[in-house]
């Protein structure tokens, strides 16, 4: 199972360390060593919320998600995305940019700092959403029962994620604009494009997460009415329909997952840059530390450990919030990218430990965990006595 889920991963770690070896000698290889994992160990809750989403495709569109997802993910987001963004800021044409990157690293690394307040403005925003989202959703498991049975019921006003996304927005934009204003910097004059990337990170989770729910609720209905035509046909001979829904709700499904991913990257891509200005080694890091992501994402699907572990999926999504609100930070203020990952890896080891202390608590008290259990004390720990049922996150 290790092997052949992280088959690909392993290859492309030895042919990148190569690769990075010929391109910039042994300063490269560590260079590139240190990025991957820089990128696996923010990217963590990455993976955890994607197994979350990819565990309702089949297996046809979980390989899609390792083949094509992988090349946008690595060579879309990892070396495309930063010329992209240096090629529209300097205004500047994309054989241009691509030249500038390859000759002149300081000032293409200058360049991607400089559109730094837009990038974390539009992923901080699409990111707050899905944590928003996830916390003011009614859901019988619970992992943090004193927090969040009162957001559940806050959740029930419609439009409520919606409204304090814009709000914070809105206070970010303006502490942004106050604070250029009294300090100066090459930001001063970006208050504007905060807001405005803001407002596209909140629409372009409702575009995206609310085709990809409408597809997923259109893909349950169809299976039940699958369910039913099957018992018909067993009755009658008749042969049975063959519906195309299904590809339908996984494309809209596994587009969801890619600008979820988009919206991880923003942080490693501009954290590199404390690494390394050198766009090879910075794509040969990330991209390794993508396609550990990636694998790791269906080693969860396939083991089934979400539905082992029931509070990962709450620790993924807190640690969602907290990068949330530090790219949100660092629209003003420089964060560590080690105090990033500290965070979310903290978040979902605790959540881990708090599912095994669950799972220990069901086995002592006779319980499989399938019927009932704890929706979470204060501790984390949870307790017997209440229906549960394992939720999908967003």
């Amino acid at each position: 199972m290790v092997l052949k889920t992280f088959g690909w991963s392993f290859a492309v770690t030895a042919l990148g360390l190569v690769a990075a070896v010929f391109y910039g000698g042994w300063t490269a290889f560590w260079l590139v060593a240190i990025l991957s994992i820089l990128e696996v160990s923010l990217s963590f809750d990455n993976a955890v919320v994607n197994a979350g989403v990819l565990k309702k495709m089949s297996e046809f569109w979980q390989k899609i998600f390792l083949t094509i997802g992988i090349l946008i993910a690595v060579f879309g987001m990892r070396l495309v995305f930063p010329v992209v963004i240096v090629s529209i800021t300097a205004q500047l044409g994309p054989i241009e940019a691509v030249n500038l990157a390859m000759t002149d690293h300081a000032r293409y690394e200058e360049l991607v700092t400089d559109a730094h307040p837009a990038i974390a403005a539009f992923g901080g925003m699409f990111l707050l959403m899905i944590f928003l989202e996830f916390i003011f959703e009614e859901r019988e498991i619970k992992w943090l029962a004193w927090l969040e049975r009162p957001l559940a019921k806050l959740g029930r006003i419609d439009m409520l994620s919606a409204c304090i996304a814009l709000i914070v927005l809105l206070i970010t934009a303006t502490t942004f604009a106050v604070h250029a204003h009294q300090y100066g910097g090459v930001h001063a004059d970006k208050s504007a494009t905060v807001l405005l990337a803001g407002v596209a990170g909140v629409v372009t989770y409702m575009i995206v997460g609310g085709l990809s729910g409408f597809f997923e609720d259109k893909l349950e209905e169809e299976e039940e009415r699958e369910h039913e035509a099957e018992e018909e046909a067993r009755r009658t001979g008749k042969p049975l329909a063959v519906t195309k829904l299904v590809g339908k709700a996984a494309f809209f499904m596994f587009m969801y997952l890619e600008v979820l991913d988009a919206s991880f990257s923003f942080d490693g891509v501009i954290g590199a840059f404390a690494v390394s200005n050198d766009p090879v080694v910075i794509a040969l890091g990330l991209g390794i530390g993508a396609m550990y992501v990636r694998s790791l994402t269906v080693y969860l699907v396939r083991q089934g450990t979400l539905d082992d572990y029931v509070y990962l999926e709450h620790g993924a999504h807190y640690a969602i919030g907290a990068l949330a609100v530090i790219l949100l930070i660092t629209i003003q203020y420089e964060v560590p990218e080690v105090v990033t990952g500290l965070i979310g890896v903290a978040l979902i080891a605790w959540s881990f430990f708090a599912s095994v202390r669950r799972n220990r608590a069901l086995a002592a008290g006779g319980g499989d965990g399938s019927g009932s259990e704890g929706s979470g004390g204060s501790d984390g720990s949870g307790g017997p006595g209440e229906k549960t049922e394992v939720s999908s996150g967003v």
